[in-house]
């Protein structure tokens, strides 16, 4: 593991926002614009021998076809319906906290893509798409079947409908143009249309002088996409985000320590996170390890990736030090994974006022 005795860097340092004020003050400026897929998650109870059946891998997340959505829908057991998808939630999340927050996904004019819309601007994340015409059985929004056994891991089987088709059409310039940090959903890299509008993204990022984050998403899109993921840290992004898993596969290290000292010579702030032990956050003035917030029971960890990337970034925008912004992260982490279900339910700005994060 990294030592603690790193040299700890300062709020000046790293540091993108100034210091946090009362998130109701009118601001012109987004803390951070989101995009990835528009999804509605379909979450049920699961055991090991379903997965088994149903030819899924536990604790990824593997994309289906409308017919195969649809039979593995039809083996699931009372179900829960939450508007979802990674950037979605991390969205959420930030929204949550009083932040400023915009999310850029496609979806379609249906029962879902209504539903997604009213969900994500009821919580007060800008979200102006241009919904797509939907056909009945060909044509839908994106829906993610999420399997969650009894040691709340979560399996996920992805029907991407229309979000497959996010391209340059779906970017929004006066989002991107007036914010702190836009945040990219790895698993968008998947789709060849949606790769190149993140990429235009990026440079209109650069050019309005906003900080750029990936998240990796997951294991497979790390396998599929390692070599376009370490080129995009060379100039392309100011943070990176990935598990312990998904940071050693990147790096093609045999230990975790190994791939700390690989991202370490990028340069990049990667936001590193390891379940239970914690994260650490690889700075240019330092490695720092910072504890899980405490959780009761684990229910569910579906989001946990993504409420951790909402209080960090949410804290980095608004005047914390990187330590303070992981912290931050784990208490958002720590609330959705004691509950079903992606999105947070408790107030996660009183959880972090609790925790001496903000007055």
């Amino acid at each position: 593991m990294p030592s603690d005795s790193s040299p700890q860097p300062t709020a000046a340092d790293t540091s993108i926002g100034a210091p946090p004020s009362d998130p109701s003050a009118a601001s012109t400026k987004l803390d951070v614009v989101c995009v990835g897929n528009a999804l509605v998650d379909v979450l049920a109870s699961a055991t090991d021998q379903d997965l088994e059946e149903l030819e899924l891998v536990k604790g990824t997340m593997a994309l289906v076809d409308h017919v195969r959505a649809a039979a593995i829908y039809e083996r699931m057991g009372s179900t829960t319906e939450a508007s979802g998808g990674s950037a979605a939630n991390t969205a959420a999340g930030i929204a949550a906290l009083g932040g400023r927050a915009a999310f850029l996904g496609r979806v379609a004019d249906d029962v879902l893509g209504m539903a997604f819309t009213h969900d994500i601007r009821s919580i007060g994340v800008a979200f102006d798409p241009t919904p797509t015409a939907a056909v009945p059985g060909k044509v839908a929004s994106g829906h993610c079947l999420v399997l969650v056994t009894e040691d709340a891991e979560r399996t996920m089987a992805t029907h991407l409908g229309v979000a497959a088709e996010f391209g340059a059409v779906d970017l929004h310039d006066g989002h991107l143009g007036s914010t702190q940090v836009v945040y990219l959903e790895g698993y968008l890299w998947e789709q060849a249309e949606a790769k190149e509008a993140m990429r235009g993204a990026i440079e209109t990022a650069h050019l309005n002088d906003a900080s750029v984050a990936l998240t990796v998403s997951d294991p497979f899109c790390v396998q599929n996409h390692r070599s376009e993921f370490l080129e995009l840290l060379n100039g392309d992004l100011e943070m990176l985000f990935a598990n312990e898993e998904e940071v050693m596969m990147l790096f093609g290290a045999s230990s975790f320590d190994a791939a700390v000292d690989a991202v370490t010579e990028t340069g990049v702030l990667a936001v590193l996170t390891r379940g239970a032990q914690g994260s650490v956050v690889v700075t240019a003035s330092g490695t720092i390890e910072v504890p899980a917030a405490p959780v009761g029971r684990v229910v569910d960890t579906t989001g946990a990736g993504d409420l951790f990337a909402a209080g960090f970034l949410y804290g980095m925008t608004n005047g914390l030090a990187p330590e303070e912004a992981a912290r931050l992260g784990g208490v958002c982490a720590a609330e959705v994974i004691a509950h079903v279900g992606a999105r947070p339910q408790a107030d996660l700005r009183a959880l972090a006022v609790a925790a001496g994060l903000f007055a």
